[in-house]
């Protein structure tokens, strides 16, 4: 199968190049650095191709697109450049996939349900709270419109950790910045109250559920673990791993809490069901497995 990954230089696109390309797979990669790092890449043997995905972009045959390319950062100082450049590199993935009768996977995000109710179901109701939410709700509309005339797929990432996220600096996950912290000696940081929760899952399970995606069908699905752990528990599971004691240390969120996502836990039926995914790790299981490479 040959399979252009966009964003392949980034956190999850980089993990799923080097497992496809490990399971003899031809793999191009194409991404802009702007966010994407050479070192993730360092044992990709495959062709990289610089490019910003939001222009236009002409490419031999393909079989498969799974497409990781995106502003991720909710906080990204210009809501219009986020929009117009996330739905572009959309369209412009759409565009490859039907010239070549290809499958597309694309990122979607658990940003699109916002403070909905938990555990948070597909069909829900979606609460908008960032330009990034928007541009990936975006997405899922047009893929819904799509879904009978090709093969596509959206995955609702959860929380992500893992190896290769070091690259995304201030939206890397709660998981690595504690570690890093705590690895550092320092005390770990956390807003008010530290009962804020995360589906924390790790990027090798994310790997696995992308891949299952190719062969599933179209539809969007959440990608969680289905078990949503607060701040204050992250931090007892990682004082677990070190061998350590750090206490919280818990200081005002400096963020307007309208666009602040209080609760993120997956409902996984459609992913196991549809998909037929099921996470690997636990929490613990893979931060034991991470910690050393932070």
């Amino acid at each position: 199968m040959r399979t252009l990954i966009t964003g392949g230089a980034g956190f999850i696109g980089s993990n799923v190049a080097l497992e496809l390309e490990k399971q003899g797979h031809e793999v191009i990669v194409i991404d802009d650095f702007s966010t994407g790092k050479k070192e993730n890449l360092k044992e990709f043997k495959g062709k990289v191709i610089n490019h910003d995905i939001s222009l236009s972009l002409e490419i031999e045959k393909i079989d498969a697109v799974i497409h990781e390319a995106a502003i991720t950062d909710p906080r990204f100082q210009d809501d219009t450049i986020m929009l117009k450049k996330n739905l572009d590199g959309f369209q412009n993935v759409v565009h490859l996939a039907k010239k070549y009768n290809a499958k597309l996977v694309y990122a979607s995000s658990a940003g699109v349900y916002g403070n909905g109710p938990v555990p948070m179901k597909e069909d829900q109701e979606k609460d908008i709270l960032t330009a990034y939410g928007k541009s990936k709700l975006t997405m899922d509309e047009q893929a819904k419109a799509l879904a009978e005339s090709m093969h596509i797929v959206g995955l609702r990432y959860f929380n992500v950790f893992g190896p290769h996220e070091s690259g995304k600096g201030r939206p890397a996950s709660m998981v690595y910045h504690l570690a890093k912290q705590m690895l550092a000696g320092k005390t770990p940081r956390i807003f008010k109250m530290g009962e804020q929760i995360r589906d924390h899952i790790y990027v090798k399970d994310c790997v696995k559920a992308t891949l299952l995606a190719l062969d599933a069908p179209s539809g969007v699905y959440n990608v969680g673990t289905g078990i949503g752990t607060s701040f204050n528990k992250l931090i007892e599971v990682l004082n677990e791993v070190l061998g350590t004691d750090f206490k919280p240390e818990y200081f005002d969120s400096p963020y307007d809490m309208s666009t602040y996502q209080v609760n993120t836990q997956a409902d996984i039926e459609k992913a196991e069901s549809k998909l037929k995914f099921k996470p690997d790790y636990s929490l613990k299981e893979a931060i034991k497995e991470y910690i050393g490479m932070i």
